[in-house]
């Protein structure tokens, strides 16, 4: 395939970010995602194809919508509200064009590898002030190797920094297409065991174990950071911490091991989707609790490099 005509569902760029990378970061999150994971905060981004989704607290039920559905995906529950049958429905968005409140929500939209990056250049000066530049992220980017391996490769064609954010719960084959275009490897280890990784998230960890050993000897030149995140009950014992930080110790092209809280900021959007929460009663972690976590680790490993 020609590159330039290369494409991708992409759910959304987000400029000027602070918490992927270093320096200011343009990050470009694909969508889709081979695992699903209980406390997932992007939901929106699971899906590989453009999504609809549908916000009850916008809706004025004015019935525009209801007509205009081609697969008549469209209707009413006994009470007047609006219902979407996710079955029928194509994705053509005409009730998102033609809703006057703004109630559906198009989640992705298919973009070509120029228009990608032109959005990423857009900010380079931004990044050779910063140190920053560009970060992909997702879903799970590495669905999309090939794509995403000759973006990181134009970007740094243009002197633009690279990092990526993935589970790592693919072939290694995928993996090595992008490893020559990368300054940073950001890898999440949801649990050091692979039958516990399978319940959190629907698959073991067997293959995201072994391509983090096979990315440490690579003959290619990046930083690797290992991020945990902490789901208070779930992956947060002392065994899971000190088995992810012996893991880490172990590696040569290691920069840290990242301790990420639980949060709920997704969690509205499974509503807006049709789906229930799984973790609905789960609060985020404390201070306090993220302190005593990080000294669970500096205890038995402590030169080991918490960021």
């Amino acid at each position: 395939m020609d590159n330039n005509a290369m494409q991708a569902v992409i759910l959304r760029i987000e400029k000027s970010s602070i918490y992927d990378g270093d320096g200011l970061r343009t990050v470009v999150f694909l969508k889709g995602c081979n695992l699903n994971c209980l406390w997932c905060s992007t939901p929106e981004s699971q899906d590989r194809r453009v999504e609809m989704g549908f916000d009850a607290t916008r809706c004025e039920h004015c019935g525009s919508c209801l007509d205009i559905c081609p697969e008549q995906a469209i209707s009413r529950d006994p009470l007047g509200a609006v219902v979407i049958d996710k079955n029928r429905c194509k994705r053509c968005k005409r009730c998102h064009d033609i809703c006057p409140y703004q109630a559906f929500i198009s989640y992705g939209r298919l973009m070509s590898m120029d228009d990608v990056l032109g959005e990423v250049l857009k900010d380079d000066v931004f990044y050779y002030y910063s140190g920053g530049g560009l970060t992909v992220s997702g879903g799970e980017p590495l669905l999309y190797a090939d794509f995403v391996a000759e973006l990181l490769k134009r970007c740094r064609d243009n002197s633009v920094n690279t990092a990526i954010e993935t589970s790592f719960c693919l072939s290694w084959l995928q993996v090595k297409k992008v490893l020559p275009y990368l300054d940073t490897l950001f890898v999440d280890l949801k649990h050091s065991d692979s039958a516990s990784h399978e319940r959190l998230t629907g698959l073991g960890n067997d293959l995201v174990l072994a391509n983090i050993m096979l990315a440490d000897m690579a003959p290619q030149n990046f930083d690797i950071i290992i991020r945990l995140p902490l789901i208070p009950g779930s992956n947060d014992s002392e065994d899971n911490l000190r088995q992810t930080a012996a893991l880490c110790v172990s590696l040569k092209k290691l920069r840290g091991l990242q301790l990420l809280p639980y949060h709920r900021l997704g969690s509205a959007t499974y509503a807006k989707l049709g789906r229930d929460y799984a973790l609905q009663d789960l609060s985020p972690p404390t201070e306090a609790y993220m302190a005593e976590k990080r000294e669970i680790i500096r205890r038995f490993y402590p030169d080991l490099p918490l960021i």
